[in-house]
Parts: C-alpha cells; sequence; structure tokens
C-alpha cells in the first residue's frame, strides 16, 4: 500500500505488506497439511486445531491491520492531510488470475476490512474520505499524464511501463517506484489536475513503513529531475 501527497517535502509512504504475506503462507500450509491429515485419516474437513489455526490467524491478520491503518491515519494527520483517497476495485480483484500460490496469498487478504479501518479512523479524526475505482492505474504513467480511463472504455497506448514488482519506467525513461506511480494515479480519479498544479520539489524516495516497527526506513532510488 501507498500514501502520496503533492505536499511539498513530503516523501511517499510504503507500508510493508509482507508481514502480511507471511501469515497468509504459513497458515495456508499448516491448513493444507492439517485439512490433508484429516482426510487421510477420518475423511473429515475440520478440526480442534483446524478452528484454532484460524482464529490465530485471523486474530493476527486483524492487529495488522488495526495497526497498519492507524499509522496512515498518523501521517496523514502528522502532515495536515484533509482527504484521503482510496482506491478500490472490486471486479478487477475478482477476476484476477495470478496463480495459485499468488491468488491464495491475495484472496486471503481482506482488502474491504483494510478500506473500513482506514475509513473510519480518518472520519474520526475529521479527515474526508473518498473511495474510486483504480482502474489502470498501475499502467498509465501519472507524471507523463497518461489518460485514466475506466474498464470497458477504450484503453489508450500509456507512455510508460511496469518493468518489474516495484519499478516503473516513464516515457522520459526515468524510474519511479510503482506503488508510488499508482497511487499518483489514484489521486488523478478524483483530481484529475493533481499533477499540473505543481509537483516541483516533491520527494520522490518513498519513506518504507512496517506497522509492526517503529521507525520509517527511507527507499533510495534514482533522483528524478525535471518536476
Amino acid at each position: 500500500m501507498a500514501v502520496t501527497t503533492n505536499q511539498t517535502g513530503v516523501a511517499p509512504l510504503l507500508v510493508n505488506g509482507r508481514p502480511l504475506k507471511a501469515i497468509n503462507t504459513f497458515y495456508n500450509k499448516q491448513r493444507s497439511r492439517l485439512q490433508s491429515q484429516l482426510k487421510t485419516q477420518n475423511n473429515q474437513h475440520s478440526s480442534k486445531r483446524l478452528i484454532l489455526l484460524t482464529h490465530k490467524r485471523n486474530c493476527r491478520v486483524e492487529n495488522y491491520l488495526h495497526t497498519a491503518s492507524k499509522r496512515v491515519i498518523d501521517w496523514c494527520i502528522l502532515h495536515e492531510i484533509g482527504t484521503l483517497i482510496i482506491g478500490h476495485n472490486e471486479r478487477m480483484k475478482q477476476s484476477l488470475n495470478l496463480g495459485k500460490r499468488n491468488n491464495q496469498q491475495f484472496v486471503n487478504i481482506p482488502h474491504n476490512r483494510l478500506i473500513e479501518m482506514l475509513t473510519y479512523k480518518a472520519q474520526l479524526k475529521g479527515i474526508k474520505v473518498i473511495i474510486t475505482e483504480e482502474s489502470y492505474t498501475s499502467q498509465s504513467s501519472a507524471l507523463d499524464r497518461d489518460e485514466l480511463p475506466k474498464y470497458g472504455e477504450e484503453k489508450p497506448l500509456f507512455k510508460g511501463k511496469r518493468l518489474a514488482r516495484g519499478l516503473y519506467k516513464m516515457g522520459t525513461n526515468q524510474l519511479l517506484n510503482a506503488d508510488v506511480n499508482g497511487s499518483f494515479n489514484i489521486i488523478r480519479k478524483v483530481i484529475p489536475d493533481v499533477i499540473d498544479q505543481g509537483i516541483k520539489g516533491l520527494p520522490f524516495n518513498p519513506v518504507v513503513l512496517d506497522p509492526l516497527v517503529s521507525e520509517p526506513v527511507e527507499l533510495r532510488m534514482t533522483k528524478l529531475s525535471g518536476f
């Protein structure tokens, strides 16, 4: 998850999702092992151990989501951000096919629950929340001002492209963190001229935050010039 603002001097925030994926990976492996044993031994589908495993997994996921959402809202308050724009596209998520392993991790991550937590915590602090569809936000080049169509509309040619997970190459051959690019595009879904309002002086090296660790770490990338 990336959180970006057009406020001068405020670096984008990347929330590390690896701990959450690790929780799901461990759970899926243990559940598969227990289910296999049950089917082989007693032709059953559930047991006390399986119920306990699921309960522990759910508690760990809930704790991660609460902590991550709180840290994001704290970041918004720190930088006096009054509007939080959240990207969400249920249609896209339901149709994804990332392979058995990735689909297991993705499906088991409760995105709707995270959005609920962000929404009510933001509203408690007086922060306005806008939820928008996020079609093509990972493909479009935000700083090149690519078009941002919705699903079903004609797909344009994008100036940039995603090279690998975590890296996006713009039409100018400059590199940008892919999640930061996507978060800028989510803002553009609601405020189309946000880039035109001025991004000169914005730091593009994101700060990486592990919700379960106290201090964020800056992620160094190639410095962008000309903005």
